[in-house]
């Protein structure tokens, strides 16, 4: 499309430059040319219009010029660029909030009759993705979104169709990522790859209402201040008799604990209806903040448990205890649930929570086909904050044991 729109402008006499970008292009090879070669090549008018190089398209009246260009590296070279007509993003999914924000202005050219677009193109993968944000949330009438499918290719190949049953039979869990235009749920290789699919086949996800009668219990994993920080991550949870039901999850980096709290309640966690977790290194003073969590926490009047450390092994403790307790787990995730300016979800969700859980994977050495480990990367605090509670469940649950047998025991005075 992006030859037949230069065509269109050379026959108009229009004079300028078809930009093919993507994010990531460390040369020609990583660009859209040889896809624009073939269509170009399937088009004999079109064939007959441009002189097709290995390493360029241009036509040959010299009005239309392609050009290729990597997001992450050239963003700044393509502000000197002189009259684009048309740059086309493809792959845009991990496209920065930043490049998007350096690169529209720069498509300023118009004619009479025209005005220079842009055209982005992607498989949707994560919801707060800024393509996302940015062009399919966005409430503007001069955005045209088009969704198109395998469903939609009236030549879609026999090997493909063979290839879609088999990723719908073997591999069920990414099938409508892959096909038919999902965001990730899971990720292969993930920890909690079946256990979401049966929570999903269980219909555990979906809209979950808390025990107005039951405390909220809030299972944190600390991160830091500054911008480099870790992520602060918070599942709040209910025990109802033996489910646990998670009802919203809060995620932050770089902010102060002011701010978490301020978070808890506005939702309604309060002191006097929500008790906190925290790991190990609650007990830890801040690095900005020369205090602990708890001994903060407790200050603004919470209830705080500090889990002790697992020691060696913790993590694939965390992981095991995780999956032990996820068939008891239901998730509040109502469809529909927007973000406000301030970055929160405008009502309880556990959506991006589950997003994380469905990413959380385990590291690999390729050669040697090893594990090493979880992956630290952006799923981490939230896939820790989760195994924490997972953790202390069976703390819970036995505490919730004692008191169902002996309802006045915490009446009593000891001996």
């Amino acid at each position: 499309m992006a030859a037949v729109m230069g065509y269109s402008f050379g026959m108009a006499g229009v004079t300028g430059i078809i930009l093919c970008a993507r994010q990531f292009m460390n040369s020609l090879a990583d660009s859209s040319l040889e896809e624009i070669k073939r269509a170009i090549e399937d088009q004999p008018f079109l064939a007959e219009y441009y002189d097709v190089g290995d390493r360029y398209i241009k036509s040959k009246d010299g009005r239309i010029e392609f050009a290729f260009a990597g997001l992450d590296r050239s963003i700044d070279s393509i502000k000197s660029k002189g009259r684009i007509l048309i740059c086309w993003v493809d792959e845009a999914e991990p496209v920065t909030a930043e490049a998007w924000s350096t690169l529209i202005p720069t498509l300023r050219e118009e004619g009479s009759d025209w005005n220079a677009e842009l055209w982005v193109t992607w498989n949707p993968k994560r919801k707060k993705a800024a393509c996302e944000q940015r062009f399919r949330f966005a409430n503007d009438t001069l955005i045209k979104m088009v969704e198109l499918n395998w469903r939609d290719n009236p030549k879609f190949p026999e090997k493909l169709e063979r290839e879609r049953q088999r990723d719908l039979e073997n591999r069920p869990e990414q099938y409508d990522h892959i096909w038919e235009g999902a965001y990730v749920s899971v990720v292969e290789g993930a920890y909690y790859a079946a256990s979401i699919l049966k929570a999903r086949e269980q219909r555990r996800i979906g809209r979950f209402a808390p025990d107005p009668l039951l405390k909220y219990r809030a299972f944190v994993d600390i991160g830091g201040t500054g911008a480099r920080a870790d992520a602060f991550a918070m599942w709040i949870m209910q025990f109802v008799g033996r489910e646990i039901r998670a009802l919203d999850y809060y995620e932050a980096v770089g902010q102060p604990l002011a701010s978490h709290v301020a978070w808890m309640n506005h939702r309604g966690y309060t002191p006097k209806n929500c008790d906190v977790w925290l790991p190990h290194d609650g007990e830890t003073n801040d690095r900005v903040h020369d205090t602990s969590y708890e001994s903060a926490l407790k200050h603004a009047g919470y209830s705080v448990t500090v889990v002790p450390n697992q020691g060696k092994g913790a993590a694939k403790a965390r992981i095991e205890a995780s999956r032990r307790h996820f068939p008891a787990v239901t998730f509040n995730c109502p469809p529909d649930v927007h973000l406000t300016s301030e970055g929160w979800y405008e009502q309880p969700t556990t959506e991006a929570g589950l997003e994380a859980l469905g990413w959380y994977h385990e590291k690999k050495d390729e050669e040697r086909n090893v594990g090493l480990g979880p992956e630290h990367d952006w799923s981490s605090h939230c896939s820790d904050a989760f195994g924490l509670m997972a953790v202390a469940a069976d703390l819970i649950f036995a505490e919730m044991k004692q008191v169902a047998t002996d309802p006045f025991r915490a009446f009593r005075r000891s001996a």
